[in-house]
C-alpha cells in the first residue's frame, strides 16, 4: 500500500532507515487523510544531504529526456562525471536499467538522448558488459511479444539500443555481440512502416567500422542472404555497394560471382533490375525529395568498373527518363548534379550534352508557371558546391559552359544572373570569359543543346524556327552574361578583365569593324553574322547598366583592404584613382581616332565632332586643376562632362546642346568673382543668371531620361555643388515640385525611348500575336516581369473599363444612329405597313449589307482603340511625370543634408507642405503613394528634426512671422489632421529658426542646460503668442477642428514660455470649451503644463498658487455638471479626476494655501446616490482623489437575496420551445402549503434545502437548454438564426430591467 506512493526511482537507492521512516510517515498521512491543508507538515530532516543527493542524481535522467538538445549533453555529460566520482555499483546499475528502459520512450527526442547516454556509459565504464547490456535490451523490448499498441516502441528500443552498442566502439571488440547487433537489425526491417531504412541505415554504418577479419569470419555468413538478394530492394543493394567498397579483399569478382551470378554488378543482363531498384528508391525519397545513397553508391561502382557510359545511357536515360515526368525525373536530376565532382572532364561533356540535360531544360521552362515545383535552384546548389570544392579550371569549365549551351530556341535555359558564377576559379573565370566573347562573334548554335518543349511541338505556327531569330536570342544572353560578371561584386575578377568586358560591350553597342587592327583587340575577332538592330539596341541598354554599376563599385583587387579602416570609402574609380567613366570616354577617343578600322553606327556631324573635341579638352583641364588644387566643384564638372560624352553615342544634338551650357558654366565657375552675393540670394541685376542655376537646369534635364545611371552621376554632381547653390536654383527645382503649376510652366518634360518605337510597335504588334509564345519561353526572369506589367495592365483595364461604363450611354447612342443608318439605306429594317416578318432582301443585298456593316463596325473598332491609346499615353505621361519628381526629391534631400544651416532652407518649408497637401487629396495609386511618403519623410525628418538648421536669420525676421502666421492660419482651415500636423510642426520649426543661437549673455546667466526651453532669444514672444492663441482658441471653440490635443501638448512641452502666455487659456476653456472633448483636451493641456519643471521655474509662487486656484474653481464647474453617460463625457470627467488628483497632492506636499473646501464637497456629491462604487478607470481616479481627502472606497458586501430573486424570476422568462407551466406534470407526492396553515421549523428548513437543491438542478438544465439552443440556432438558416438572437437579446434586456 504504501510502496505504491513512494516513487519508484527512491526503491532503487540506498536510502537510510531514517530518511526512508520518514518519507513512509508521510506518504501514510497523506492516504489516511490525516494531514489537513491548510497545517503545517512537519519538515523533513536531511543531515547528511543523501535525500539532496539523490534528487540531483534523478534530475539527470528527466534532463535527459527533455526535448533541448543542449539540456541533454548537459546531462548526459553530468551524468558520466558524477558516476567516475561516486563508484557506486548500485548507481551505474540502476543507470543501465533507466536508460534502458527509456529507449522505446514515446517522444523521438527522449529516446536519442537514451540512446547517445547509454553509448557513452558502455565507452567509459568498460567493466559493463556489450553482452549482458543487450540480452537486457532484448528482454525489455520484444516487439514480437508487445501488445498492438506497444510494437512501435519496442522496435525503437531495439534499435536505438543496437545503435548506442555501434556508438559505443567497442562493438568491433566482441565479434559475437556484432553478430548479434546485425541479426537484431535484420530482423527489424519487418517494422519498416516504423523504422523505414534506419536499421539499414545503422548496418552500413557498422560496416563501415568493421574490420576486414571480422567482416570475412563473422558478418559474412549473416549477411549472405542480403548479399545475395541485393537486387531486389534499395537497402540490400546499398549493404552490398558499401560491402564492395570497404572489403574489396573479401568480395572479389569470384566471390561476386557466386552471390550474384557476375563479376561486376553493373551488366546488362543486371540493368534492368538496377532500374527497378532505382525506381523504388525514387519512390521512397518523394516527401523527402533528396537523392538516396544507394544511387551515388550505384554510380560509384560504375566509375570503379568502368561503366559509367553504359550505365549512365541505359540505366538513366532510357530507364528513369523514359517515365512521366515526376520522382523518378527528380532522381535523374539530383544524380547528374552529384556526380559533377566524380566525373572527368570527357566524362562530363557527355553528361552535360545528354538527353537528361534536355528534360532538366524543360523542366526548368515548365517549372516558370505557379504552384509548380522548381528544381533550378537545388541544381544551383549542386553547381555551387561542385565549383567551391573543385580547383581544376578545365572541369569547373567544362561545368559552366555546359550549362550556358543548354538552350531553348537560341536562349539558355540557365538565367544570365546566375549567382553561381561567384565561386568560379578567377582563371577559369578568365577563360569562360573568351568564351563568351567567342560565341558572340561567332555563334556556334550547332553546339548548343537546343530542344524545344511539347507546347512548342503542338503549335503549328512555331514548329519552324528562323535561325536568325535564336542567333538574336543567344547574343542578347551573352551580352547579359557579360554584363552581370562585370556588375556583380562577389564574383572574384581583377580591373583587367571588367574593363575588357565593358569595352567589348561598348564596342559592339555603337561601333562596327572595318578592318583589323592589332591596337584594338576586338576588331581582331570578325563577326560571322551581322549584328541587327534590336540586338544593338540590347547591347546598348546593358552597356549603360554596367556602366552605372562601375560608377558605384568600391574598389577592386587588394587595394581596397589597404587601405585605413577610418578612411572614406571612394566609389567608382580604380586602384589608381582613375575614373571607370573617365577611361571608357579615353577608349572611345581611341575608336574615333581609328577612322580607318573602326566605324560608328550613328555618325557625328563637324559641330558634334567639335563638341566631343571640346569635351575631352575641358576634362583634361578640369584633371590638371583637380590635381593643383583639388575642388568639389571641379570634381563635379569633370564627372557631368564626361556623363554627357557618354550620353553623346545614345543622343548626340541633346548632348552637344548641354555640352555647351555646360562648357560657359565651367568658364564662370572659374572666373573671379568681382562682387560676392549676398546671403539670401537674390539673383543679381544681370540678364545671364549664375552658373550653378544653369548646372541645376543641366541636371533637371537629364534627370528627365530614364536612367539609372543618370541618377547616380546628377546626385554626385548635385552634392559637390551643394555649397554654391543660390535661391534661383532653388526655385527651379521647387517649380518642378509645385502641384498648382502646369507642366508647361513647371517646366517638366519628361522623355521616354519607348515612345519613339511606339508607331512600329503598333504595326507589328498584329503580325506577330502567333509568335508570343516563341518570346516567352525566353527567360524566367523576363517571364516574371512580364507578368507583373499585365497584372499592372489588368489593373489599368479595370480602370479602363469603369470609364467606359460611364461612357458607354453616349458611345452606344451615337453607334445605333448610325447603324440605323445602315440598315435604313438597305431596306433592312421591316416597315410598320408591311406586316410580314419575311426577308425581302436577295443575295447581292445581303453582300452589300454586310460589308456596310463590317465597315461600320471596324470603324467604331477605331475609335474605341483609339480612345483607349489615348488614355494609355496620358497615364504613361503622368507616371514618367511623376518618376521625375520622385528623382528631384533626391537634390531636395541632399540639399537639407548638406546645407541644412542655410537660410535658403525656409524657402524649402512652405512648398513642400503644399506637395504633402496635394498628395493626401489625390488619387492612391501606389507610384503616388511612394512620393507622398517620400515628400513627408523629407520634410519630417531632413527638415524639422534635422540636426542642422538655420540658426542666424537676421534680416529676415519679419518674413518668417509673415511665414509664421500663414502656417498657424493654414493650419485652422484644413479639414485633414493628419495634413495639419505638418503645417503646426513647420511653425514649430519656424519659431525654433526665430530663437536662433543664444546670446553669450543668456548662457552665461543661465547656469543649467534644462533652461534653454525658457529662453526665447530674440523671438517677438507677444506676436508669437497671439498666433498659437488663436490656433488654440479655434480649437476651443470650432466643432470641426484639424488641430489636436496634442499638438498643443508638443508646443507646451518644446517651448515653455509661450505655455506660461498660453495656460489662462487653456484652464479657461475647461469650462469654456465648445464639447465635452475639448474641455477634457483642456484638463489634459494643463496636467502636462503643471508637470513641467521649466514652467514652474518661469512663473513666482504667488502665480503658482494663484493659478492653482483658478483650476480649483473651473475643475468645480466640472464636476457640478457631470450629467449623462456620453463617451465624450465620460473621458472628460477621467482627465479632469487625473488633473485634480495632480493638484491636489501638490498642494498638499507644498502647503499652498488653496481653498479645497468647494471641490471636496462636489466630490461627494457626485458619489450620492453610489454609483461610483463599480470596477472602472473613472471609479478608480474618483476613489484615489477621495483617498487624498481621507474618503475611502466602502466594502460592498454580497446580499444572497438578490441572487435569490434573480434566481425566481428566471423560470417567469419563457424560452421558445419548451413547455408552458400548466402543461408540465405536477409532482403529486410533494406537500402543498394551503394559506393561514403554518409549517413546523424543521419542515420549513427541508423546504428551503430542497429548494436549493432544486435550483442547482434548473441552473444545470438552463446550461443544457441554452447549448441545444445553439447548436440548432448553427443549423438553421441564417434569418431564423438572426430572429432568434434577436429575441435572446429582448430577453436579457427584459432580464437586466428587471434585476434593476
Amino acid at each position: 500500500m504504501y510502496r505504491r506512493a513512494v516513487p519508484p526511482e527512491v526503491h532503487a537507492f540506498p536510502i537510510s532507515p531514517h530518511v526512508c521512516h520518514t518519507l513512509l510517515v508521510a506518504v501514510m498521512h497523506i492516504d489516511m487523510g490525516e494531514v489537513d491543508t491548510e497545517t503545517v507538515r512537519p519538515k523533513v530532516t536531511d543531515a547528511k544531504g543523501i535525500l539532496k543527493q539523490n534528487r540531483e542524481f534523478l534530475d539527470y535522467f528527466w534532463d535527459i529526456a527533455k526535448p533541448e538538445r543542449e539540456i541533454r549533453l548537459a546531462a548526459i555529460e553530468n551524468l558520466v562525471e558524477h558516476l567516475k566520482k561516486s563508484e557506486k555499483s548500485d548507481e551505474l546499475k540502476y543507470s543501465l536499467k533507466r536508460l534502458v528502459d527509456g529507449l522505446s520512450h514515446t517522444r523521438e527526442d527522449a529516446r536519442s538522448g537514451y540512446s547517445v547516454a547509454l553509448a557513452q556509459l558502455l565507452s567509459v565504464f568498460e567493466e559493463v558488459s556489450l553482452k549482458s547490456t543487450l540480452d537486457s535490451i532484448k528482454e525489455k523490448h520484444k516487439p514480437q511479444t508487445a501488445k498492438k499498441k506497444l510494437i512501435r516502441n519496442a522496435a525503437f528500443g531495439n534499435f536505438f539500443g543496437v545503435l548506442a552498442l555501434s556508438q559505443s566502439t567497442r562493438l568491433q571488440k566482441e565479434p559475437q555481440v556484432l553478430l548479434e547487433c546485425v541479426q537484431v537489425l535484420q530482423s527489424l526491417s519487418q517494422y519498416r512502416e516504423h523504422l523505414r531504412d534506419l536499421p539499414r541505415k545503422t548496418l552500413v554504418d557498422i560496416l563501415t567500422q568493421t574490420s576486414t577479419e571480422v567482416f570475412e569470419e563473422v558478418l559474412l555468413k549473416a549477411l549472405k542472404s542480403d548479399l545475395t538478394s541485393a537486387l531486389n530492394t534499395p537497402e540490400q543493394l546499398e549493404l552490398l555497394l558499401v560491402a564492395i567498397h570497404k572489403f574489396p579483399s573479401v568480395l572479389k569478382p569470384q566471390k561476386l560471382k557466386k552471390l550474384l551470378g557476375t563479376t561486376t554488378v553493373i551488366t546488362g543482363e543486371s540493368l534492368p533490375k538496377l532500374v527497378g531498384v532505382l525506381k523504388m528508391a525514387a519512390r521512397s525519397v518523394k516527401k523527402e525529395a533528396v537523392l538516396p545513397p544507394v544511387a551515388l553508391d550505384l554510380l560509384q561502382a560504375s566509375l570503379r568498373e568502368e561503366n559509367f557510359e553504359m550505365f549512365w545511357t541505359e540505366a538513366i536515360i532510357k530507364g528513369m527518363m523514359s517515365e512521366t515526368p515526376g520522382h523518378t525525373h527528380y532522381l535523374s536530376f539530383r544524380l547528374l548534379g552529384a556526380a559533377l565532382p566524380l566525373l572527368s572532364v570527357s566524362q562530363l561533356e557527355f553528361v552535360l550534352s545528354g538527353d537528361v540535360m534536355k528534360h532538366y531544360g524543360g523542366h526548368v521552362l515548365s517549372a516558370q508557371l505557379p504552384d509548380r515545383f522548381k528544381f533550378a535552384p537545388e541544381m544551383a546548389r549542386y553547381v555551387s558546391e561542385f565549383l567551391q570544392r573543385c580547383s581544376d579550371v578545365d572541369r569547373q569549365l567544362s561545368v559552366v559552359v555546359g550549362f550556358s549551351r543548354l538552350t531553348n530556341r537560341g536562349f539558355p535555359v540557365v538565367p544570365s544572373h546566375w549567382k553561381v558564377l561567384e565561386h568560379m576559379d578567377p582563371s577559369a573565370l578568365q577563360r569562360y570569359t573568351e568564351w563568351l566573347i567567342e560565341e558572340f562573334c561567332n555563334p556556334q548554335l550547332d553546339a548548343c543543346l537546343d530542344f524545344t518543349t511539347h507546347r512548342q511541338k503542338g503549335n503549328q505556327d512555331t514548329t519552324e524556327v528562323k535561325t536568325e531569330d535564336c542567333l538574336t536570342r543567344y547574343r542578347k544572353w551573352i551580352i547579359q552574361r557579360l554584363a552581370f560578371i562585370g556588375e556583380d561584386h562577389q564574383i572574384k575578377k581583377d580591373e583587367d578583365l571588367v574593363m575588357k568586358i565593358t569595352r567589348f560591350i561598348f564596342f559592339h553597342a555603337f561601333f562596327d569593324v572595318k578592318k583589323p587592327t592589332s591596337g584594338i583587340p576586338e576588331t581582331t575577332r570578325a563577326l560571322s553574322v551581322p549584328i541587327d538592330k534590336q540586338t544593338r539596341a540590347s547591347i546598348a541598354s546593358a552597356f549603360f547598366s554596367l556602366l552605372q554599376c562601375l560608377n558605384s563599385m568600391p574598389v577592386l583587387g587588394d587595394a581596397s583592404e589597404t587601405e585605413g579602416q577610418n578612411s572614406r570609402r571612394i566609389l567608382g574609380v580604380k586602384a589608381d584613382g582613375t575614373l571607370w567613366i573617365y577611361c571608357l570616354v579615353q577608349y572611345a577617343a581611341t575608336l574615333l581616332n581609328q577612322s580607318k578600322h573602326v566605324q560608328i553606327i550613328q555618325g557625328f556631324s563637324s559641330e558634334e565632332r567639335e563638341g566631343w573635341d571640346s569635351l575631352l579638352e575641358s576634362v583634361e583641364a578640369l584633371r590638371k586643376q583637380c590635381k593643383k588644387s583639388p575642388s568639389p566643384k571641379h570634381a563635379a564638372f569633370q564627372h557631368l562632362f564626361l556623363l554627357i560624352g557618354v550620353q553623346m553615342f545614345k543622343d548626340p544634338k541633346e548632348s552637344v546642346e548641354l555640352l555647351t551650357d555646360l562648357r560657359s558654366c565651367m568658364e564662370k565657375a572659374q572666373a573671379k568673382k568681382p562682387k560676392k552675393k549676398k546671403a539670401t540670394g537674390s539673383v543679381s541685376s544681370e540678364e545671364e543668371p549664375h552658373w550653378v542655376e544653369v548646372v541645376v537646369e543641366i541636371l533637371l534635364s537629364l534627370l528627365s531620361q530614364p536612367s539609372r545611371l543618370i541618377r547616380n552621376v546628377c546626385r554626385i554632381v548635385f552634392t559637390r555643388i551643394c555649397p554654391e547653390v543660390n535661391q534661383g536654383a532653388l526655385d527651379s527645382i521647387l517649380n518642378v515640385l509645385d502641384p498648382n503649376k502646369d507642366e508647361d510652366e513647371s517646366g517638366v518634360s519628361v522623355t521616354d525611348e519607348k515612345e519613339k518605337g511606339k508607331k512600329k510597335h503598333k504595326v507589328e504588334e498584329d503580325e506577330d500575336e502567333d509568335d508570343e509564345d516563341e518570346d516567352g519561353n525566353e527567360d524566367g526572369k523576363d517571364e516574371g516581369e512580364e507578368d507583373s506589367n499585365s497584372s499592372d495592365d489588368d489593373d489599368d483595364e479595370e480602370e479602363d473599363e469603369d470609364e467606359a461604363m460611364e461612357e458607354g450611354e453616349e458611345m452606344d447612342q451615337n453607334f445605333r444612329l448610325e447603324l440605323m443608318k445602315v440598315l435604313q439605306g438597305q431596306n433592312a429594317l421591316p416597315k410598320e405597313e408591311d406586316g410580314s416578318d419575311e426577308d425581302e432582301l436577295d443575295d447581292e443585298g445581303m453582300m452589300k449589307l454586310d460589308g456596310s456593316l463590317a465597315s461600320l463596325f471596324l470603324e467604331q473598332k477605331k475609335r474605341m482603340q483609339a480612345k483607349k491609346d489615348e488614355k494609355d499615353r496620358l497615364r504613361k505621361e503622368k507616371a514618367l511625370v511623376r518618376e521625375f519628381k520622385i528623382k528631384v526629391l533626391d537634390m531636395v534631400e541632399i540639399f537639407l543634408n548638406k546645407q541644412g544651416s542655410s537660410c535658403l532652407v525656409l524657402g524649402l518649408v512652405e512648398p513642400l507642405l503644399s506637395v504633402i497637401e496635394n498628395g493626401m487629396s489625390s488619387e492612391a495609386s501606389q507610384q503616388e503613394q511612394d512620393y507622398l511618403r517620400r515628400a513627408a519623410d523629407i520634410f519630417r525628418n531632413q527638415l524639422c528634426r534635422g540636426k542642422y538648421y538655420c540658426r542666424d536669420a537676421k534680416g529676415r525676421e519679419a518674413e518668417l512671422y509673415e511665414m509664421l502666421e500663414r502656417l498657424i492660419g493654414r493650419t485652422q482651415k484644413i479639414t485633414d489632421s493628419s495634413v495639419s500636423l505638418y503645417y503646426f510642426s513647420a511653425a514649430l520649426y519656424v519659431v525654433k529658426v526665430l530663437k536662433g543661437v543664444k546670446s553669450e549673455q543668456d548662457s552665461t546667466n543661465e547656469k543649467s542646460a534644462e533652461s534653454e526651453g525658457s529662453t526665447m532669444g530674440n523671438v517677438d514672444v507677444e506676436r508669437v503668442t497671439s498666433c498659437f492663441r488663436d490656433a488654440l482658441t479655434s480649437f476651443m471653440t470650432r466643432r470641426k477642428s484639424s488641430l489636436t490635443g496634442a499638438m498643443f501638448i508638443d508646443l507646451f512641452s518644446r517651448l515653455p514660455v509661450l505655455c506660461v502666455n498660453l495656460l489662462d487659456t487653456a484652464v479657461e476653456n475647461i469650462t469654456g470649451g465648445l464639447r465635452d472633448h475639448q474641455q477634457g483636451q483642456a484638463c489634459l493641456m494643463v496636467l502636462k503644463a503643471l508637470q513641467s519643471k521649466e514652467v514652474k521655474k518661469l512663473m513666482s509662487d504667488s502665480q503658482w498658487t494663484e493659478l492653482y486656484q483658478k483650476i480649483v474653481k473651473q475643475i468645480t464647474k466640472v464636476f457640478e455638471n457631470v450629467q449623462g453617460k456620453s463617451k465624450a463625457l465620460h473621458e472628460k470627467t477621467v482627465k479632469a479626476l487625473e488633473l485634480c488628483q495632480y493638484l491636489l497632492k501638490t498642494a498638499k506636499n507644498q502647503k499652498m494655501a488653496v481653498d479645497l473646501d468647494v471641490l471636496q464637497n462636489v466630490l461627494k456629491a457626485m458619489n450620492a446616490d453610489g454609483c461610483l462604487q463599480k470596477a472602472g478607470q473613472l471609479e478608480d481616479t474618483y476613489w484615489s482623489v477621495m483617498r487624498i481627502f481621507g474618503v475611502l472606497k466602502p466594502k460592498i458586501e454580497k446580499v444572497k437575496k438578490v441572487v435569490e430573486a434573480e434566481n425566481t424570476e428566471k423560470p417567469a422568462n419563457k424560452k421558445k420551445g419548451f413547455l408552458p407551466e400548466t402543461k408540465k406534470r405536477k409532482n403529486r407526492m410533494k406537500s402543498t402549503v394551503l394559506e393561514g396553515i403554518e409549517t413546523p421549523a424543521a419542515e420549513s428548513a427541508e423546504a428551503t434545502a430542497g429548494e436549493a437543491a432544486k435550483k442547482k438542478k434548473k441552473k444545470n438544465k438552463n446550461k443544457k437548454r441554452k447549448r441545444q439552443e445553439e447548436e440548432t440556432a448553427a443549423q438553421l438558416p441564417a434569418k431564423k438564426a438572426k430572429t432568434q438572437q434577436n429575441q435572446n437579446k429582448n430577453k436579457k434586456k427584459k432580464k437586466g430591467g428587471d434585476e434593476k
